[in-house]
């Protein structure tokens, strides 16, 4: 397959969850540069779930197909996952030496640019690259704005829309402290 009939599946399943009211016009592909290894549509109308976007969806999916032995990765089947370590990337400022692979060697194909959400997830999920068809102006023309929340995330903690505040900072440490002192931890 190359990166028209990848763009091209991604846009038909955005246009099918229009149809059938299951979300907005937004499908997302997982490939390998070959082959789609995960299909993802927006879902959000037909779930409930907020965070049901096309490109999350994908990357669920694409973690399910290519770790068999989830929902539990048996620690000494971990190097034929999604969590097989790979060393740093060369000039990174990544403070470990090795994180786990997870998408690393895949990308993602959209309908629309991804969201906030979206691309946190595709950063945690270290794929290799975004390919989206219609813009962040286009994707604002039909009434998905996402704008307030790069602005909002600009801003100091304590003036973001949604209030943030720390609390009971000795709770949290216990759990941290309890990372940092496991010595067969496995960096993600």
């Amino acid at each position: 397959m190359n990166d028209e009939e990848f763009m091209a599946e991604a846009v038909r399943l955005a246009t099918e969850s229009v149809v059938n009211g299951w979300g907005g016009p937004f499908g997302a592909v997982i490939t390998d540069g070959e082959r789609i290894v995960a299909r993802g549509q927006n879902r959000v109308l037909l779930t409930g779930d907020p965070t049901a976007h096309g490109e999350v969806e994908a990357i669920r999916k694409a973690v399910q197909v290519l770790n068999p032995d989830a929902p539990s990765i048996a620690e000494e089947r971990q190097n034929g996952s999604t969590l097989a370590l790979v060393p740093r990337p060369e000039g990174s400022s990544d403070p470990m030496p090795a994180r786990a692979r997870m998408l690393k060697g895949h990308s993602i194909y959209t309908s629309g640019a991804p969201c906030p959400m979206c691309m946190s997830a595709i950063y945690w999920s270290r794929l290799d690259a975004v390919h989206y068809s219609s813009d962040l102006e286009s994707t604002r023309a039909i009434g998905f704005d996402d704008a307030f929340q790069y602005e909002d995330r600009r801003k100091p903690l304590e003036q973001r829309s949604i209030p943030m505040r720390r609390t009971h900072p000795e709770l949290g440490a216990a759990a941290y402290r309890a990372w940092v002192d496991k010595p067969d931890k496995h960096p993600y």
